[in-house]
């Protein structure tokens, strides 16, 4: 789960800069634009991928020469260009010309235009005047000097079509898949409620369905849609560019018909657009997100860039993040002073390879008019430009020191779209008001997460179908601790590589829901964890949910520590405990006939299984035991403290230190270490001092 370094991105330098649309000014600035740029130290800009009827005024009549300002522009000042397509915004004139391309969320009905992505972009009218239009672009700008990618389309998967095509070209694959009607009728359980279908013909659309076998194929073929969509126009773009020129589509991790890792094969270099709450909701113990695609928290910070590292495992590109507040005119929560260069730091920390804000200068019009740029609406530079000018200045000083960072990591977290929209369709957990919550997968894998990354752990996130085809051993060696949590529709496959890492030397921790139900999203019948059974020494009968919080205690000679507030939350399997050692229990008249925690020891290895949901204090305790001695290099932090450790291209280890708070923060160091940017000496036992909101580079020279 390693990467590699992205041989088409500049290796002695972080890419800086900001998206820039020239063309949705009211009067000409571009001279005064770029040199602002130029003086905050951006390298990079991103062009031209939302305005496709500027592009193509009218059906076949092209206007290209508009953007050869701004390009040439950016050469003159060393600035670096990724040229966008403009495919995920199309014109009123295709719309109103062709009103079949229109996306149907609901069978029969047509998304109206009016926003952008109404489009069903596997239909051939749409896709022959998208690939018209690319060509046009990329015939004419792809081989200028500054352009050192391309962008195709943008944030693609918002939408879930039923248009009658699509839903037809569906049954051709479920056809191609199962062979007869007999065979999906067994698979999919239609037996049941006399769903049972007697030709291809009597499959239902999925408006009404209720089959979680089902939505799941649905699901996994409207991801599929997306990467043959994207993989499709990146052939095309790969025609227009020289071999010093990547293609990319900045992915947008809450998009429903979206599968991230595959995206990232069809592309060159994974870019990921990342949105996170500034001010308060930047503490370190913050979790109140402003809405499902902006995080809160600095953990969600670390998360979304964990997410964007995993999609091809690799560095990646941060195409658009937060400059000032964003969203809507309601969502008003602008950066403290500090704040930009922390998440910057963050995100870099985690592989980032570019920090790209969106974007330059706020809109004066539009549905975007108060998501702030880097230039507020009098386009007259003030606090945010000053910070980030000086942002930029540190970042060109660090320069290959940063350049080429791989994060470590202690701890692999697996990440399952699969189980994802499987629990998306039937969510296992309540919300607040005793409904099903839809993201019931994400508090699953956000309780580890968050868990591990308050213990001080790095956290690689692997894909499940990643594993796979990796060496168990060479995994249990480079992450000795594997979280698998809602890993609920998984093959027997992947289960049996769980069951080599931990046999491997490795300490698999399994939670809630992994391993209840096959590929397919059924049951199974053998008892949880299925497969995984025999070897974690425990089964499981019964479940249920909890109205509130139970508290939890160590067993007797356990040697796990818990402590004060530690508790189960949301659910609970009721364990039937084996072999094992049990660690901890719930304090409870019922449930307390139940571990809460039980641990066996596997080949070389161990598995760790938590029948519940643990609170923020359970989980940090479950890994700090886990981890044991293995980040004692920094001791006890403060609670508003974190520590990101990755190597340098060099092979030297950063450490990267973060105060998320308001309080001055002192850290006794463990070690000797340098000021990445001062080149200041730090001895062992000296105080590090970080002030509100501070972020310290520190190094760490290993091997002479």
């Amino acid at each position: 789960m390693g990467g590699a370094a992205v041989s088409l991105l500049p290796n002695d330098r972080l890419l800086f800069g900001a998206a820039y649309y020239h063309e949705y000014h009211r009067r000409p600035r571009l001279a005064d634009d770029l040199e602002l740029m130029a003086n905050a130290g951006f390298s990079l800009i991103r062009v031209g991928e939302s305005v496709w009827s500027t592009w193509e005024p009218q059906d076949g009549r092209f206007e290209l020469d508009w953007l050869g300002p701004v390009l040439d522009g950016a050469a003159e000042r060393r600035i670096a260009v990724i040229l966008g397509t403009p495919t995920y915004a199309v014109p009123p004139w295709l719309a109103r010309r062709h009103p079949e391309i229109a996306a149907e969320p609901t069978s029969g009905v047509a998304l109206p235009f009016g926003g952008r992505q109404e489009v069903d972009f596997s239909h051939p009218a749409f896709r022959w005047h998208a690939e018209r239009v690319v060509r046009a672009v990329l015939g004419a700008w792809a081989d200028h000097p500054a352009v050192i990618g391309v962008q195709v389309d943008n944030e693609p998967g918002l939408h879930l079509p039923r248009n009658l095509s699509t839903f037809q070209r569906f049954v051709d694959r479920l056809r191609d898949r199962y062979g007869d009607v007999q065979r999906l009728n067994e698979a999919w359980g239609l037996t049941y409620w006399s769903h049972r279908l007697s030709d291809w013909s009597d499959l239902w659309r999925p408006d009404g369905n209720t089959f979680p076998q089902y939505d799941l194929a649905w699901r996994r073929y409207q991801a599929d849609l997306t990467t043959e969509f994207i993989a499709w126009q990146a052939a095309v773009a790969r025609e227009y560019l020289r071999d010093d020129q990547f293609v990319t589509t900045c992915i947008a991790y809450s998009r429903p018909a979206a599968a991230d890792a595959a995206l990232a094969g069809a592309i060159d270099v994974t870019a990921a657009n990342i949105y996170y709450a500034m001010g308060d909701g930047l503490a370190k113990s913050e979790t109140r997100a402003p809405t499902d695609w902006a995080s809160a928290g600095a953990d969600s910070l670390f998360f979304a860039a964990d997410r964007a590292w995993s999609s091809g495992q690799r560095p990646f590109l941060v195409t658009e993040t937060d400059a000032t507040s964003i969203g809507g005119p309601h969502m008003n929560w602008p950066p403290y002073d500090g704040q930009l260069r922390q998440a910057a730091w963050a995100l870099i920390s985690r592989g980032a390879r570019s920090i790209e804000y969106w974007h330059w200068h706020t809109i004066p019009y539009g549905a975007e008019t108060y998501w702030g740029g880097v230039l507020p609406h009098s386009l007259r530079p003030g606090r945010i430009y000053d910070e980030v000018r000086r942002l930029g200045e540190e970042l060109a000083g660090a320069g290959e020191l940063v350049a080429g960072l791989e994060p470590e990591a202690e701890v692999a977290l697996v990440w399952s779209h699969p189980s994802k929209w499987a629990l998306e369709f039937a969510p296992p957990l309540a919300n607040a008001a005793g409904g099903p919550d839809p993201r019931s997968y994400e508090r699953i894998v956000r309780a580890y997460y968050n868990a591990f990354f308050r213990a001080g752990a790095g956290i690689r996130i692997v894909h499940d179908h990643q594993l796979v085809g990796l060496d168990p051993a060479e995994i249990a060696m480079r992450q000795p601790v594997l979280v698998a949590a809602g890993l609920y529709a998984v093959d027997d496959a992947t289960l049996a590589w769980l069951d080599a890492y931990a046999a491997a030397g490795g300490h698999l921790v399994l939670g809630i829901r992994s391993a209840y139900a096959d590929e397919e999203a059924r049951a199974r019948t053998d008892p949880p964890p299925g497969p995984l059974a025999d070897a974690a020494g425990v089964t499981y009968d019964e479940y249920a949910n909890l109205a509130r919080d139970i508290p939890v205690v160590a067993s007797p000679h356990s040697p796990f520590v818990v402590p004060a507030g530690a508790a189960a939350t949301a659910w609970i399997d009721g364990l039937l405990a084996g072999d094992v050692q049990v660690l901890v229990a719930y304090d409870h008249p019922h449930f307390g006939r139940w571990p809460a925690i039980a641990t066996r020891a596997h080949g070389s290895g161990r598995i760790t299984t938590v029948g519940t949901l643990p609170n923020l204090a359970l989980g940090a305790a479950l890994a700090s035991w886990t981890l044991g001695t293995s980040l004692e290099s920094w001791g006890e932090l403060p609670d508003a403290v974190s520590v990101a450790r990755a190597r340098t291209a060099s092979g030297h280890r950063l450490h990267i230190v973060h105060n998320w708070s308001w309080e001055r923060a002192s850290v006794r160091l463990q070690l000797a270490l340098a000021d990445g940017l001062s080149g200041a000496r730090l001895s062992a036992g000296s105080e590090l001092e970080l002030g509100p909101w501070d972020v310290r580079v520190l190094v760490e020279r290993l091997g002479g």
